[in-house]
């Protein structure tokens, strides 16, 4: 199984990346700024690290012992795991947080500390969904399984009229896929297809690493605090679970909001594998952003809510997107372009709900 680049045409609205690339030069030329990440970055680094492992400092040394404290911290490490995914390991790993390699290069690592892998992340997120957003059988993405229909293109079953319902507790265990089974499934099939190749490291090397990073991970957070925490193993598990059942469900809905929406489009490539419109048109077909005026809630999910700005530029930090995306805008609008955004969280989430329910529903969606 060998992996086939796909080929986007530049047929269709064509200048319309070399004019954004004009008018982004000008914003951050005129402003005097770097397209990286400055002050602002390292101090929402220590916040988010802070919430994910002072907590768990504080349990571990034994200054907390109440059983609902203790409960009440895992839960915040939660939110900690999502805000470390969003707002570091994010821009790191698409080399957009400093201009130095080497500090992308360690802090993309880690995604390693809340249960991920680092190269399998940048494979699946930077080269597949990144590259082919919403493309069956490209974008893993969209693809997680037969209990959940996220694409039309994929073969619809009698539970995907439910899956509306029970995506939610699916959505819940995301990062716990990640330590258990998703990412040595991941790495043997990416070796496969030949994507290993370009992260310049050997398969004997990145599975050491992942089997040696999965141990430490479950050394620190399993093991330490069932054998440290006043209160019986059983207990730290179910919390752990509830850890990442919040950072889970966060991470879910945040990602599945920019793609998996009624205003999506989902084209797939024609026999030569090539996909009908330029790379520009096709990443403001398939996303979405929502909530553009909620300055803290874009804090906390690193902007990721400005997606259409993410995708365009990825090698851009997050720190920018509220300000490019006028920009972003007033160029589509001109090119006569969507440009699709939802005004806030609880309109996205429920124009979500709405797709799952429409692709479990309609095995062709314009006849809904």
């Amino acid at each position: 199984m060998s992996f086939k680049a796909l080929k986007f045409t530049n047929n269709r609205n064509a200048d319309i990346m070399g004019t954004l690339r004009i008018r982004i030069k000008e914003y951050f030329d005129s402003k005097k700024i770097a397209r990286y990440g400055d002050s602002s970055m390292v101090r929402k680094t220590v916040i988010m690290l802070s919430m994910y492992l002072i907590p768990y400092i504080l349990m571990i040394s034994g200054l907390v012992t109440g059983t609902w404290i203790i409960f009440g911290l895992w839960i915040l490490m939660g939110f900690g795991m999502a805000g470390v995914g969003f707002s570091v390991m994010h821009d790191a790993n698409h080399g957009s947080y400093s201009k130095n390699e080497k500090v992308n290069k360690y802090l993309g690592y880690l995604i390693n500390l809340i249960g991920g892998s680092s190269v399998n992340w940048k494979i699946q997120h930077n080269v597949l969904h990144h590259s082919f957003t919403n493309i069956e059988g490209y974008d893993e993405d969209i693809s997680i399984g037969k209990l959940m229909r996220f694409s039309p293109h994929q073969k619809r079953y009698w539970i995907h009229r439910l899956q509306h319902y029970y995506a939610w507790f699916f959505y819940c265990f995301l990062t716990m896929n990640w330590i258990t089974s998703k990412d040595f499934l991941q790495l043997f099939r990416y070796n496969k297809m030949g994507l290993i190749k370009g992260q310049n490291r050997s398969f004997g090397s990145l599975l050491t690493e992942l089997v040696f990073s999965k141990i430490l991970y479950l050394t620190l957070f399993i093991v330490l605090p069932a054998i440290l925490l006043p209160i019986p193993w059983w207990q730290t598990l179910v919390f752990f679970f509830v850890m990442h059942g919040v950072a889970s469900l966060i991470i879910s809905l945040i990602f599945q909001c920019a793609h998996v929406m009624p205003t999506s489009d989902y084209p797939l490539p024609d026999d030569a594998g090539n996909i009908e419109n330029n790379f520009t048109l096709h990443q403001l077909l398939t996303t979405a952003n929502f909530s553009p005026k909620s300055r803290l809630f874009s804090w906390f999910i690193g902007g990721l809510n400005y997606q259409i700005e993410h995708h365009l530029f990825p090698n851009i930090c997050h720190i920018h997107y509220g300000k490019i995306s006028s920009i972003v805008k007033k160029t589509a609008d001109e090119f006569g372009i969507p440009y699709n955004v939802h005004s806030n969280f609880y309109k996205a989430v429920k124009n979500h709900i709405i797709m799952l329910r429409d692709l479990g529903r309609y095995d062709d969606l314009s006849k809904c």
